[in-house]
């Protein structure tokens, strides 16, 4: 069995990630929760932890470009599924956080607030999140201007600030309601 969680589906700017785990239970990692409640220092020894301990782990994205071609939505269910298919074993259930499952070859559950409740998806939503933060610290050296470090991408009053500053980058997902706001105006 494996979780599967997804991160940055609010954000303006970066790719969406998922990340699928197969935890070992001969292994159980301790303090296993939702990505959103634990400190950034946690979620990176946490992470560690789950890439070291997993019996198996990947992690997927979809790129700007496909969230604005497909919608978030297709885009999040597509980066999930790769996750699974990049998994060095193939499971025979997938439980999915969320309402929804991506259409796969393996039967799937979806687990409303799942990475509360599961620990497999709990280390999918960590993995899924360290892995876009460090994607977003990428892009924050490439793009100082824009404070990505600080907001990652979300529509934080800085982001907005910045983003009305310096105009829209190729990071930015013109699909977005701020930002083609933007885009109109040029």
């Amino acid at each position: 069995m494996c979780g599967v969680d997804e991160a940055g589906r609010g954000p303006l700017a970066g790719p969406v990630f998922a990340a699928a785990v197969i935890l070992d239970p001969a292994q159980p990692i301790k303090g296993l929760r939702d990505s959103k409640k634990l400190t950034a220092s946690r979620r990176e020894v946490l992470a560690l932890q789950i890439r070291q301990q997993a019996l198996a782990w990947s992690i997927a994205q979809c790129s700007e470009e496909e969230i604005d071609r497909l919608n978030i939505l297709q885009a999040t269910m597509l980066a999930m599924r790769r996750a699974v298919e990049g998994l060095s074993m193939i499971p025979t259930l997938a439980l999915i956080d969320g309402n929804r499952c991506p259409v796969m070859s393996i039967r799937c559950e979806a687990i409303i607030q799942g990475d509360d409740k599961v620990a497999a998806i709990s280390a999918a939503s960590i993995l899924a999140k360290t892995a876009r933060d460090a994607a977003l610290a990428t892009l924050h050296q490439q793009l100082p201007q824009y404070a990505f470090d600080q907001h990652k991408g979300y529509p934080t009053a800085l982001h907005l600030a910045r983003l009305r500053e310096h105009g829209v980058s190729p990071v930015h997902r013109k699909s977005y309601a701020p930002v083609r706001a933007l885009l109109a105006l040029e």
